[in-house]
Order: C-alpha cells, then structure tokens, then sequence
C-alpha cells in the first residue's frame, strides 16, 4: 500500500516535471509571441529609423503589415485567398528591407497526434515561405519553425478557438 502511494506521487510529479519541461523550451520566443503586436510596432519604429539612417530608400519608407496572422482551415496547409493581399505586403516589405528577417511559426489546434500537429505547423509555415518567395523574397529571410499544439492562441474546446488556433504567426 505504501509503495502504491509512493509510486502515485513519483508519477505525478513526472508528469509534472515533463509539462514543465515542454512549456519552458521556447520560453523566449514565448515572450516574443504574446507582445507579438507591441513588439511589431516597436519593429516598426526600429526599421524605419535604421532604413532612414542609410538613405537607402528615398522618400520610400516602407511600413511593416500591422497584420502577422494568416489562418487556416481544419487539417490544411492551403493558404486562404484572403491573406494573399497581406502576405504580398509582406513580400514588398522584405524585398525593401534586405536585412529583415522573419520566423513564421506555425501552430494547430490541439486535435491530432503530437507528431502530425508538429508536422501540420511545419507545412503550414512552408506553404507561407513558398508563397514569400514566389513573391520574390530572398529564402535567407525567412526562418520556419512549427509549435504544434504547444501555443494555442484561445482557450477552450469549441471551433471558435480551434479556428484561432490554426495559424501561421509573421514574427518580425
């Protein structure tokens, strides 16, 4: 009976310790994601600036997309018609700024493997890339990394926050 009670404790606290361990493996880029709107606007600032510091564009400033998110539908990695505006913005944006870069993170609502929702953000990620570059940015630019499940961006089981969750997030 003891050593039931003593195995019941060492388990949850493996549990414990393995959640711990798989919420904290980003947890810069974590940060960078949640004041994702703050940070773009002081990106924007900073881009703007250093651009205008080596007269590089002339009376060219470009202004960063406000928007970073393009959503997408259950178990697709088909980029909607209605972001092709957006990411076109994107693309004019990075063309004019040689020396940005972009991580596009790709996320999934919590139904499937692990496994597939790693491999679902990844697709995701790249199918946003390709587009990028068939607009003409340069690969070097861009950098993809697939988060799965791991971020959702609502809580809750409904479709609703599935949908918010099903993303590629532009982080600048």
């Amino acid at each position: 009976m003891q050593f039931s009670s003593y195995a019941k404790t060492l388990a949850a606290a493996l549990s414990l310790a393995v959640v711990a361990g798989c919420s904290s493996g980003g947890g810069t880029q974590d940060g960078d994601q949640q004041n994702s709107g703050m940070n773009s606007g002081s990106s924007t600032q900073g881009m703007s600036s250093s651009s205008g510091a080596t007269g590089q564009n002339t009376g060219q400033q470009a202004q960063m997309p406000s928007e970073n998110r393009v959503y997408f539908d259950f178990d697709s990695d088909s980029i909607r018609p209605q972001y092709e505006s957006m990411l076109n913005q994107h693309a004019q944006y990075l063309q004019r700024n040689s020396s940005t870069n972009i991580v596009l993170e790709g996320h999934t609502d919590p139904r499937g493997t692990r496994e597939y929702n790693l491999g679902l953000g990844e697709r995701r990620a790249n199918a946003v890339r390709q587009y990028l570059t068939i607009q003409g940015v340069p690969a070097s630019q861009i950098e993809v990394v697939s988060y799965g499940e791991e971020r959702p961006a609502a809580s809750g089981n409904s479709e609703q926050a599935y949908s918010q969750d099903r993303r590629v997030v532009i982080d600048y």
